[in-house]
């Protein structure tokens, strides 16, 4: 079985890109996270098992910070019937963490003047004017009291919810009914030609207008509930910006911190790249489609995340390049749950809190205590960023369904790694 070493992944990066951008991902001890060898040998035994017992096809461990990386592993292969290793450079479909880059270009137009976080989403997006609410109980559709904003897009907190969530809720077939959703629905041959023909005509512009002629789930601003509103957001800032999401992205975060290999399509040279589930199937990323999707379209590499979550983690700039204030980041990082926000849908119920596209969770048993941040993918990636205890963590698989006991997920990731850290 193929096993990579620190110093050999350590090196591998630093020979593949220029001096400028391998300074931060220097080999360096993992004792300067609290980890000894026999904490890392644990670890890379849990990834090896969801390898040995079929779960995944390989996957791939990463925590760093300013002053490099201190753990670095991977276990078996880009695909189950393949030869290559899981790499730094392994292309991964990371759906919502595509969120936070998101967010973070909205915070970004925030500050130069192009967007407020208080402005009504209609005025990006009309058919979200005459905003509705429908009544979870009834079915009953009333005209909304409150005005949608963009806070409430960062926040999940706008009414707007995704079918995979909203089965029990009167939103769920109308979601179902006036837009394809790839992510419950990503093989052709169970979907159909017309099925496939919609999603891969329809745009991001097109989504948010069919999703502003739905009502809501509830008042903006007076709960929680995870959806389209990254989606949306995407939209939003290509009217903002008048550019499309791509290059938004690609001038104000992809290009600035170096981010070569993040994009909605994986070209077909790098198709060999891109890593697979072994069971499935995931969607086609080398199938260039109309939609640019805000909250689950960008594929990735751990180099590349490593460097937005490296940012993130100072403060808001890499390498002399700033994409945020320090302030601004801070003000993503406040909770926005309050008292007079419901927790019915949240996913971790009375624990942690959400910012302006990150969750906010406790690093220890106090429950406001300190906090990380970031968000994972539905694949089966992770990444977060702590910034009291110095480190950030990216964990890169492709896991689609099949047996849910598998020996390690991104939750036992973190969970090893933060137990190892207190040891």
């Amino acid at each position: 079985m193929f096993r990579t070493t620190l110093l050999f992944f350590a090196t591998a990066v630093a020979c593949s890109c220029a001096t400028d951008r391998a300074q931060p991902f220097n080999a360096i001890s993992p004792g300067q996270f609290g980890l000894d060898a026999a904490e890392v040998a644990q670890i890379r035994r849990k990834m090896q098992r969801a390898v040995d017992v079929g779960h995944i096809s390989g996957a791939l461990l990463w925590v760093g910070n300013g002053s490099g990386i201190g753990l670095l592993e991977s276990v078996g292969t880009q695909a189950q019937d393949s030869s290559t290793p899981v790499t730094t450079d392994s292309i991964f479909r990371i759906y919502s963490m595509t969120k936070p880059i998101i967010s973070v270009a909205a915070m970004n137009l925030v500050e130069s003047g192009q967007l407020g976080l208080d402005d009504p989403v209609s005025d990006y997006l009309p058919s979200f004017l005459g905003l509705q609410v429908v009544d979870s109980a009834t079915g009953g559709i009333r005209t909304a009291n409150n005005t949608m904003k963009i806070r409430h897009l960062l926040t999940h907190q706008s009414g707007i919810v995704q079918q995979p969530f909203a089965m029990n809720t009167p939103l769920g077939p109308l979601y179902r009914d006036s837009f394809p959703d790839v992510l419950t629905r990503p093989d052709p041959d169970a979907v159909g030609a017309s099925f496939m023909e919609a999603f891969n005509t329809i745009s991001a512009q097109e989504l948010a207008t069919r999703i502003g002629q739905l009502p809501v789930l509830f008042e903006p601003g007076t709960a929680w509930h995870y959806g389209h509103s990254t989606d949306v957001l995407g939209a939003v800032l290509e009217v903002a910006s008048g550019q499309t999401l791509d290059d938004l992205l690609e001038d104000r975060i992809f290009g600035p911190l170096g981010m070569e290999d993040t994009s909605f399509w994986v070209d077909e040279k790098d198709a060999s790249r891109v890593a697979e589930p072994i069971f499935g199937p995931m969607t086609d990323n080398t199938q260039v489609r109309g939609m640019l999707a805000g909250g689950h379209g960008l594929n990735s590499t751990a180099e590349d995340y490593a460097r937005f979550a490296l940012m993130l983690l100072n403060g808001g700039a890499l390498d002399g390049t700033r994409i945020l204030s320090a302030s601004g980041l801070d003000l993503m990082r406040e909770g926005t749950l309050g008292p007079e926000v419901s927790r019915q849908y949240f996913f971790y119920g009375d624990i942690g809190d959400w910012g302006l596209g990150f969750h906010l969770q406790p690093t220890t048993e106090d429950p406001v205590g300190p906090h990380n941040f970031g968000w994972r993918g539905i694949g089966g990636t992770l990444f977060l960023v702590d910034e009291e205890n110095d480190f950030y963590l990216i964990y890169m698989v492709q896991k689609w369904g099949g047996p849910d006991d598998t020996p390690f997920t991104n939750d036992i990731a973190a969970r090893m790694v933060y137990d190892a850290m207190r040891n």
